[in-house]
């Protein structure tokens, strides 16, 4: 890769993704499962085995929905079996709350020098309850002057690339979307929106989607968010 380089005026404003850019996903994944393996052990299924189904399921596609039915099924369940377990099992993921998430190296450092020169959002899709335990888990709640979670806008269809949520999070910054850069891991989400409103993009090639071709284009693509902010940043 080619040493990236920031050219134009500086934004005055930034928004970052959380999952895969600030952490890796991963980390959170392994728990819901093991969390849904414990579950299933109160309903006579092996809790190892059904967790390892999860997470099967979940890095084929961690984003798609009907995750566990698709597991149980795998399992060797029957439909009706299946909708007998769903709702605890399915509630034993969305409750799950990590004590600590592992923070990708010198991310907390990155974004805490972006936060005392810029105001800084965090834009991010998913269940208002989950997101909200992954940020805490990470200890990085503090340095957002906003945190967007598109599903409170509008449920599943308010997510990225839906321009809705960088909108919201401008408004709350009290900015222009087109004075803003959208730091994020996923071209087809985090680029996107961007282009949709006339913001600047960074993408970062970490976690799930780190090979995902850059399609759309960024305004430029680093490794990781330290790179990130090392642009942005006064030299």
């Amino acid at each position: 890769m080619t040493t990236p380089v920031w050219t134009g005026p500086a934004p005055a404003g930034i928004v970052i993704d959380l999952d895969d850019t600030l952490f890796p996903q991963a980390a959170y994944l392994y728990g819901a499962s093991r969390a849904v393996g414990r579950a299933g052990a109160a309903h006579g299924l092996d809790p190892i085995r059904l967790a390892r189904l999860v997470r099967r399921q979940l890095i084929a596609g961690s984003d798609r929905g009907g995750t566990i039915d698709r597991a149980l099924s795998a399992y060797g369940l029957s439909p009706a079996r299946t909708a007998e377990l769903i709702p605890d099992l399915v509630a034993a993921f969305t409750t799950y709350r990590p004590r600590r998430l592992p923070l990708y190296p010198g991310a907390a450092d990155a974004l805490a020098a972006l936060a005392a020169h810029y105001p800084v959002a965090c834009l991010t899709d998913g269940n208002p309850l989950i997101q909200r335990a992954k940020l805490a888990a990470t200890g990085l709640t503090r340095a957002f002057i906003t945190v967007v979670i598109t599903d409170e806008l509008g449920g599943r269809a308010a997510r990225k690339p839906h321009p809705g949520g960088l909108r919201h999070a401008a408004n709350t910054l009290g900015l222009d979307p087109s004075e803003l850069v959208m730091i994020g891991d996923r071209p087809g989400k985090d680029v996107a929106i961007a282009q949709a409103l006339g913001a600047r993009s960074i993408r970062v090639q970490t976690g799930e989607y780190a090979d995902t071709p850059d399609e759309p284009a960024a305004t430029v693509v680093v490794p990781d968010l330290p790179t990130a902010a090392a642009l942005l940043l006064p030299k």
